[in-house]
């Protein structure tokens, strides 16, 4: 360790570097994690390093180094890739070199990939390792087509995911419901798993002009706008996304759909094939610091996201700027939204078509629901608050060290 626990905690400022395995920031729920704990964790006091890939833009206030350029690699897109063999290979080195002049006191590694990477660096360094966990390694794989359920490379990742699942010091989850997943299927101890769910800045998230937000956006101040901010992918239910709009408009409901995120071609494409782009808005990659102003346009945000132990981090920027959300029926969204939500049964488009008809016709209903999301979000949602969380797991675990 870079010096003693006693003076590491008579002191409140940490050294602390963060491994990220991706190409940071690239505007999606993951990164946003990343930054805004690294923010959070700056304004308590601490210095944080983040290490990632060439790829992505480097955001106000925070250090970021990154590998090596590689030129034929520039995808920016969530998802697993062989390149990332290589990738990941230069990020230990990168981090290794960065070591003697930083001497972290610990590291906080994101994703399985820099879990597996920290626990070297843990070894070279002699400090712990937290690994900030956010949804099974084997999960996305088999969610992004890289293999089947069933097949031997399922069985051989669900191997190497539990060996990294044992790794950290502490690990840090991004809802209960994947804490108790980590406990009861990966067999990791319960007394070093600690939630940490997901939050948001409240004060550059909040309830903006609408009147703003459509003229940036050429939306008619008349329509009856629908959000989502996210990713666009079959995992994160954006072809489910679809069939509820096309029962709502066989259904003679009229909407907008502002569709927010990326990739969006092939989804482009399927809203013209099935005669529904008249009622889709996509405006592709948005940066994080425009989405305030572009959430105001909405009446009302939807996230149709599948997984039921992920993290569902837009659900914290729409509290925040005070939308009613409509989202399946999962512990992680009830656990942000609490008896503020409006859940459709889960994977069932119908019943999410329902849903938001039942909010389009009901002004008072909306305006209810707004105040109370936006509320529950400044109470218990806040990113300093977090901050001061994390803080105090960084805290403990330094304490119980040898």
């Amino acid at each position: 360790m870079s010096s003693g626990t006693g003076s590491i905690l008579a002191d409140s400022r940490l050294k602390i570097l963060m491994l990220a395995p991706t190409p940071y920031f690239a505007d999606r729920g993951c990164h946003v994690r990343i930054y805004e704990e690294a923010r959070a964790l700056r304004k308590q006091g601490h210095d944080v390093r983040i290490v990632t890939y060439h790829l992505g833009r480097d955001m106000p206030d925070i250090p970021t180094i990154r590998i090596p350029n590689i030129p034929w690699y520039s995808r920016l897109e969530a998802g697993p890739s062989l390149h990332k063999l290589y990738l990941d290979l230069l990020l230990f080195f990168k981090a290794a070199f960065l070591i003697p002049d930083f001497r972290p006191d610990l590291i906080h590694a994101h994703l399985h990939e820099g879990a597996f990477i920290g626990y070297f660096l843990k070894k070279l360094a002699g400090v712990p390792l937290v690994f900030d966990y956010q949804g099974s390694l084997t999960g996305e794989c088999i969610d992004h087509g890289f293999f089947g359920a069933t097949s031997r490379m399922a069985a051989l990742f669900r191997r190497i995911e539990r060996m990294i699942n044992g790794f950290a010091d502490r690990v840090i989850t991004s809802s209960s419901a994947a804490t108790d997943d980590l406990v009861k299927n990966w067999g990791v101890q319960p007394q070093r798993v600690t939630p940490l769910i997901d939050a948001v800045d409240t004060d550059i998230f909040c309830p903006g002009t609408q009147r703003e937000g459509r003229e940036l956006l050429g939306i008619s101040p008349d329509s009856f706008v629908v959000a989502y901010l996210g990713i666009l992918s079959r995992y994160q239910g954006t072809d489910l996304l679809l069939d509820c709009i096309e029962l709502l408009k066989t259904g003679g409901i009229r909407a907008l759909f502002l569709i927010m995120g990326f990739p969006d071609e092939r989804y482009r494409r399927e809203a013209e094939a099935r005669g529904l782009s008249d009622m889709i808005h996509f405006t592709g990659k948005v940066d994080y610091n425009k989405a305030p102003l572009m959430l105001s346009a909405a009446d009302i945000a939807v996230t149709p996201k599948l997984s039921p132990t992920e993290a569902n981090g837009k659900i914290f920027n729409y509290m925040a700027c005070g939308l009613p959300v409509v989202a399946f029926d999962t512990p992680v969204n009830r656990e942000v939204l609490g008896n503020t939500g409006v859940y459709a049964t889960y994977g069932d488009s119908q019943d999410l078509a329902a849903k938001i008809t039942t909010l389009l016709e009901g002004i008072d209903t909306r305006s209810g629901i707004s105040d109370k999301v936006r509320n529950k979000a400044l109470r218990e949602h806040s990113w300093n608050t977090r901050g001061r969380q994390l803080s105090e797991v960084y805290r403990v675990m330094l304490t119980q060290q040898p």
